[in-house]
């Protein structure tokens, strides 16, 4: 079995007061699309800046490909792409003078960035676009370009921080697309993002909240840590019914979705069977009630919010 490309050990950073990043441990192994998911704060981009040597842990290490992160960041730079949340290149020069600048940078040998170039404008469906400043893009078409660049040195390793931040789902799915690709030919990425239904796209996925590391897993297994499935129910009119429902001392959350009322709690089972012989809210409707599969907003719901007692005991 090969070695991790990525690996944590306790991995921590402090702002003054502020601990962004608490005792972080995990490793990724080659090819992994790794989704590191969590809300804004949570401390995605701080971890994803110290494993790119930008910035240093106050505690802890990282190592890629077994060199340390921060000991080793300028061979360390060589093994990786990265595209920041925002917007990083040269919006005056055009999409062709942007890959040839990095290109540069990255120390990519003369003889073989023409073609590099080429393929990469080819991937990213830049064709077109070579000759076109990189301010007048559409966002979706900058993030492109941006992977583009950050793939012109051709790493083993891609970071992206948020990259579809924004954007519509064409281009949205289009960079997954991409990403797909670039696993298939074996490259590690390693995305950081808060959509929950992009978690399902990973082929593993880390929950951040707070700084620290709540769960680490493949989407099926994660999903699979609910203990049952879940309580979903109509009623009308629904407002009232989630507000309502959230402070009976049996139910841990509610959620909408879809104009239904997804319901956490403990014992769902005796829940319902007590509403369908005794409603507590006789100015409210039931009118239906069903059992789903946990998604993964469930999972980060139930994660995030200490939802303990709906999920499988931590082995």
């Amino acid at each position: 079995m090969s070695e991790p490309v990525i690996v944590l050990d306790k991995l921590s950073k402090r702002f003054g007061d502020v601990q962004a990043v608490r005792d972080v441990s995990l490793t990724i192994a080659a090819g992994t699309i790794f989704g590191f998911l969590g809300a804004n704060g949570a401390g995605k981009t701080t971890t994803i800046r110290m494993l790119c040597g930008l910035t240093h842990p106050t505690g802890g290490r990282a190592t890629i490909s077994g060199h340390d992160v921060w000991q080793e960041r300028q061979l360390v730079r060589a093994k990786f792409g990265y595209v920041a949340q925002r917007f990083s290149l040269y919006p005056d020069l055009t999409v062709e003078e942007n890959f040839r600048f990095f290109g540069g940078a990255c120390r990519v040998p003369v003889t073989q960035l023409d073609d590099r170039i080429a393929n990469l404008l080819r991937l990213a469906d830049l064709e077109e676009k070579r000759d076109t400043p990189a301010g007048s893009l559409s966002g979706g078409m900058r993030q492109l370009l941006a992977l583009g660049c950050a793939l012109v040195h051709d790493p083993p390793l891609l970071f992206l921080d948020e990259p579809t931040s924004g954007l519509d789902p064409v281009h949205r799915q289009h960079i997954w697309n991409l990403l797909y690709d670039l696993s298939n030919a074996g490259k590690t990425i390693f995305v950081t993002t808060h959509y929950m239904d992009e978690a399902e796209r990973c082929t593993e996925v880390g929950f951040i909240e707070s700084g620290r590391l709540l769960a680490k897993a493949p989407p099926r297994n994660l999903k699979a840590s609910f203990r049952t499935k879940l309580l979903e129910i109509d009623v009308d009119p629904v407002m009232p019914a989630l507000v309502r429902l959230r402070n009976l001392p049996e139910i841990l959350g509610v959620s909408l979705r879809s104009g239904a009322l997804r319901i956490y709690a403990p014992d769902p089972e005796r829940l319902i069977a007590t509403w369908q012989t005794n409603w507590p809210f006789p100015d409210l409707k039931l009118l239906g009630e069903r059992w789903v599969e946990p998604d993964m907003e469930d999972v980060f719901t139930a994660y995030s919010q200490g939802y303990d007692a709906v999920l499988k005991p931590s082995t």
